[in-house]
């Protein structure tokens, strides 16, 4: 009977590999050096190879005359990341990225089926896709902390130590705390349909953080910073109807009613509709770049010129970093201070925060009142107490 040779899954180098374990035999081992894309392990003390067809098959055809390949472990790593991969909400699921491959492979198989059950439910109230994706991950890390433990299992006290535990060992910011909250509330109170459960586990109290905004002068240092007319396109239609970049992205020619000078935004944050102004300037600016586009858009304002589907979030967001470098301005914002700035200006001119709240599409106008903390409008009329002190000639310098 030949020798066993067992294939292990291993991750290296942010790379899924084959570990190839055998007894010593040099027949074996002039065979596997000799294999396609191998390489040695120090730490396994042991040679493995690439996860993937081709690599595996040319071991199988190379090795089959001296050893008997056994790839039970193997496949029970690869039905388990199917099953991972299979909870991805998207229609195509994309491939898992090496972060992915760590945090799965210390998931239980039990746990897996609790976490499809979650997406399931997910997908079946329609929540968003951004929303299922947050409420996955942030469940998957609790998943990997558990390793062979039931999650369903777990009792009120446990989950607020593990909260705990991912504040103080993980390093996960307030924001991020309420966000694994929602989504472990949502598994244990809708899943599980265990009601109050999360009624004595406190949430930590968020800081109070002011828009960060850019001043007119950066604005317009960062548009005249572009000199591509679709890029400036995008930037001008962010900041002069202060939209999300999710909402530009989503953006259809038909949405463009330029006899009631209006922009339909359609089933945007909470999957609500809302009409936002469409200024003159801006009209005029995307007539003309749509005269300029070859091939001109059909059915979104903003498409691929290589694919025709609609522009990338993340190419937008490229977009406004390379031109706020290149105009030199120094604060850490994203795209998404041009929303920020559009409120903020608006009520520097005077602009009801009432209007500013539905232009926004806000569910509650408390969300609108953060602006009036970064807006000038009163702030410049406040008189120092040191001005006043000077101006009556108390002190002296």
């Amino acid at each position: 009977m030949n020798p066993t040779i067992t294939a292990h899954p291993i991750f290296h180098n942010k790379a899924e590999r084959i570990l190839l374990r055998y007894d010593f035999n040099a027949a074996i081992n002039k065979l596997v050096k000799a294999l396609p894309g191998v390489r040695w392990s120090q730490t396994h003390k042991a040679w493995h190879i690439p996860l993937n067809e081709a690599a595996y098959k040319a071991a199988q055809e190379l090795l089959r005359p001296v050893a008997e390949l056994d790839i039970s472990i193997l496949s029970a790593y690869l039905h388990k990341r199917k099953a991972v991969q299979q909870t991805q909400p998207a229609e195509k699921p994309a491939e898992l990225t090496p972060k992915q491959v760590a945090v799965y492979g210390k998931i239980s198989s039990h746990n897996l089926a609790e976490l499809e059950k979650m997406v399931l439910l997910l997908k079946g109230k329609a929540y968003s896709m951004s929303s299922i994706t947050t409420y996955r991950s942030e469940m998957m890390q609790l998943l990997r902390v558990l390793g062979n433990r039931p999650v369903d299992a777990l009792s009120p006290a446990q989950l607020q130590r593990y909260m705990v535990y991912a504040m103080e060992q993980e390093g996960i910011s307030e924001n991020t705390a309420h966000s694994r909250l929602n989504a472990l509330k949502f598994y244990y109170e809708q899943v599980l349909v265990k009601e109050k459960f999360f009624f004595d586990i406190p949430r930590p109290k968020k800081p109070v953080q002011l828009p960060k905004l850019l001043n007119e002068n950066e604005i317009a240092r960062l548009f005249n910073a572009l000199s591509n007319k679709k890029h400036k396109a995008m930037l001008f239609t962010a900041y002069s109807a202060g939209l999300r970049v999710s909402e530009i992205v989503h953006l259809k020619i038909a949405d463009i009613d330029s006899s009631r000078m209006q922009i339909l935004v359609e089933r945007a944050k909470g999957k609500k509709d809302r009409y936002v102004s469409l200024s003159p300037v801006l009209l005029d600016v995307l007539r003309q770049y749509i005269k300029l586009c070859k091939p001109r858009p059909l059915v979104y304002l903003f498409e691929s010129e290589q694919t025709g589907a609609a522009y990338a979030t993340r190419s937008i967001q490229q977009i406004f970093a390379t031109a706020r470098e290149k105009a030199g301005i120094r604060k850490q914002v994203g795209i998404h201070s041009l929303r920020h700035s559009f409120a903020t200006h608006l009520l520097d001119k005077g602009t009801d925060i009432r209007y500013i709240k539905e232009l926004l599409g806000h569910f509650n106008i408390k969300t609108t009142e953060r602006y009036l903390h970064v807006s000038k409008k009163q702030l410049v009329n406040i008189v120092s107490p040191l001005d006043d002190l000077w101006k009556k000639g108390n002190i002296e310098w």
